[in-house]
């Protein structure tokens, strides 16, 4: 039995604003990682609370609780009991003072002998503390892993080697490190100095094949030499529309050699979207898979189009350059070619964002310390290389010599049987493909041996808890989840650990990044406190094609998102900032809800958007696929969500459709759910 006094200059009111519900305290007490009212009961006497408890000790693990209210009086006392440890139990007492509030906590716990009474007393002053911060309205002087601090040389070293990066024989150590210095650890950099180390070693599979790094060196040089051809050059621009497979990695390293710019086009856009983005970023050349021949009717009938992906119909594509290049060397070039990525616009023409070339391997080291990749992996490639996440597995490949498996299209169980038969160690992904995977029935997934695989990283989009847990349930407990944007790359990385302790959470900021909640002006906002995410590292973009740049709070760039930092520094993605709706006068955020709904055993998938409400301004409208044979109604959806959610947050319409419309990552397009309501 532990006891700890306070005196707070602060009412009782405001205090029991925030300790009166439990499913926030997470966010300000750093071993409660995770809180969740169960059972349709409303919060006060009764309720009861599944918790997650993280030990900061040497046997540190995730303890797993429910609690009940026992005693609820508002302002003035609370009591929660454990309901599989007798006697286990916290008080907490609120006294009306002259000054404030003088405050009671009594923590009684299991005899647990490697527990001692300072340690105990620290945890609770250190919650008391951050509890302090949150009603001063002010942010500790260090957030909690708010800020990583930057890699030191010796680290950055220290990661290279344990991921086998500079494991090689002497001689092509040497030769990989002069290709790194001419280039730098670009795309052409790192292909090249894999060439020097592990010239025989596979470099790409793809449905026709691999290719070894050595021949991979000699088929993008001998492919740079017939786009010059073509005028591709330094300060040229060349757009690459094409799905995952070898010839796209090749186009883009033919591109480099030359200092040619690329850009990734979505292969989702219409016409009218690919002639506005030809139209704007002026490419000399349009290299695409023949698939895409019809989008490029309305192009300037100048500029050259050469297959990459071809039928084998004859034509011009990038074999037949191959085959008949010149053998002259091809002309050095100041700088090599950087990469254009667009924006996952699902409205109107996504804008071109020019990515930075890595200032050198500490961009890569710092994310290994995240999700440990290592020399000889075999990554299967599965998210779009034109997407920012499937890009950033290239760009991590690279250092560690990693074969990258490539298939043109999704299909989970194909998925299954190429990881299978292939025996990779990695499976890059957006969220809605390990949906479409873990939906397979058993006995279909039963049927592949994924032994070999030990990273399952996915990004892109949001993941329900429900959906995390039922995961690694079935898998293992592989799953990363990686959060960033196109302009700030990656912002922080959950690994196994941190989803099982707080399964919605996006992790923690890698050595290097930094991640701040902050309000309208910038300032950071006390702990626990939603407000926009705004991130900091060598790798933010270096601006759109069109001239703009992003918006900056000091040094670090706002991403648009909303989001808070829980008591252990655990970063929590709400939302996008033009998700949020007003109703009635209240701020309310879409993905509370979208999880609630994901829990219901009838939902497969789950979108909630807002729409005009003539009397409370705005509305929720919640869109649901439902799996098959499964049976809901639009009452019992309203009133699920009234028994977890506040008024406010229930969606008035409930429709039902058969799938969410989706952008070609995965994205749910919202804008034309919200459209379809609005007319």
């Amino acid at each position: 039995m532990i006891e700890v006094l306070e005196q707070l200059p602060h009412p009782p009111e405001r205090i029991w604003a925030l300790l009166g519900d439990p499913e926030i305290y997470p966010r300000l007490v750093r071993e409660i990682a995770w809180t969740e009212r169960l059972g349709g009961r409303q919060p006060g006497r009764g309720a009861r609370y599944r918790m997650r408890f993280t030990e900061h000790t040497a046997s540190a693990g995730i303890v797993e609780d429910e609690v009940a209210v026992l005693i609820h009086r508002p302002a003035e006392h609370l009591v929660m009991v454990s309901q599989r440890h007798a006697d286990a139990h916290v008080s907490i007492r609120l006294d009306p003072h002259a000054d404030g509030t003088r405050m009671q906590v009594v923590l009684a716990l299991p005899d647990r002998s490697d527990r001692a009474d300072g340690t105990m007393r620290r945890w609770i002053r250190h919650a008391l503390t951050m509890l302090g911060h949150a009603l001063d309205g002010t942010a500790p002087r260090a957030a909690p892993a708010s800020v990583s601090a930057r890699q030191s040389s010796f680290a950055v070293a220290r990661t290279l080697t344990a991921a086998g990066v500079l494991k090689s024989r002497p001689d092509r150590a040497l030769r990989g490190l002069a290709a790194l210095q001419r280039w730098g650890p670009t795309i052409v950099g790192g292909y090249q100095a894999s060439a020097a180390r592990r010239p025989d070693e596979i470099a790409l599979v793809g449905e026709r094949g691999g290719t070894t790094f050595a021949e991979l060196d000699a088929r993008t040089t001998a492919l740079a030499a017939g786009l010059a051809e073509y005028g591709v050059g330094e300060d040229k621009r060349v757009a690459v529309m094409a799905r995952n497979h070898p010839g796209l990695v090749e186009s883009m390293i033919a591109c480099g050699k030359l200092g040619a710019d690329v850009v990734l086009l979505n292969t989702g856009l219409s016409a009218d979207q690919v002639a506005e983005v030809v139209q704007r970023d002026q490419p000399v050349l349009l290299l695409t898979d023949d698939e895409f021949a019809p989008l490029c009717h309305t192009l300037p009938p100048t500029l050259p189009r050469i297959s990459v992906w071809s039928a084998g119909v004859g034509g011009r594509d990038i074999e037949k350059l191959i085959a008949d290049a010149p053998t002259r060397p091809l002309r050095k070039v100041d700088r090599p070619g950087g990469i254009i990525v667009l924006t996952s616009g699902t409205t109107g023409t996504p804008k071109a964002a020019r990515r930075r070339n890595p200032p050198g391997l500490g961009a890569a080291a710092s994310m290994y310390s995240r999700l440990p990749l290592r020399s000889g992996d075999r990554i299967f490639v599965a998210a779009p290389v034109f997407h920012t996440w499937g890009l950033a597995a290239l760009q991590l490949g690279m250092p560690i010599n990693a074969a990258l498996v490539m298939q043109r299209r999704f299909d989970a169980e194909n998925t299954l049987r190429v990881i299978a038969h292939h025996r990779c160690t990695v499976l890059v992904a957006v969220p809605v493909m390990l949906q479409r995977i873990l939906d397979l029935p058993a006995r279909v997934r039963g049927r592949y041996d994924l032994s070999s695989l030990r990273i399952v990283a996915s990004s892109g989009s949001a993941m329900s808890g429900e959906f995390v847990t039922r995961f690694m349930d079935t898998f293992g407990d592989l799953l990363h989840n990686v959060y960033g944007s196109t302009e700030v790359s990656w912002a922080s990385v959950a690994d196994p650990v941190d989803l099982r302790a707080a399964p919605t959470t996006a992790g923690r900021c890698p050595p290097g990044t930094r991640v701040a909640v902050v309000d309208p002006d910038g300032t950071p906002v006390p702990p626990g406190a939603a407000g926009e995410i705004a991130v900091g590292n060598d790798m933010l973009f270096e601006g759109y094609t069109s001239g703009e740049g992003s918006p900056m709070c000091g040094d670090l760039m706002r991403t648009g998102d909303r989001g808070y930092l829980d008591a252990d520094g655990r970063l929590f993605v709400s939302g996008r900032d033009d998700d949020m709706i007003v109703s009635g006068g209240e701020n309310v955020y879409p993905r509370p809800v979208e999880e609630l709904l994901h829990t219901l055993p009838q939902v497969a998938e789950a979108a909630v958007v807002g729409v005009p409400d003539h009397e409370y301004g705005e509305r929720f409208a919640a869109y649901l696929a439902l799996r098959p044979g499964a049976r809901l109604d639009a009452e019992t959806v309203r009133r699920y969500v009234h028994d977890h959610l506040a008024r406010y947050a229930v969606p008035r319409d409930v429709i039902f459709v058969r799938s969410l419309p989706r952008t070609t990552t995965g994205k749910v397009l919202k804008r034309v759910l919200a459209a379809d309501r609005s007319t």
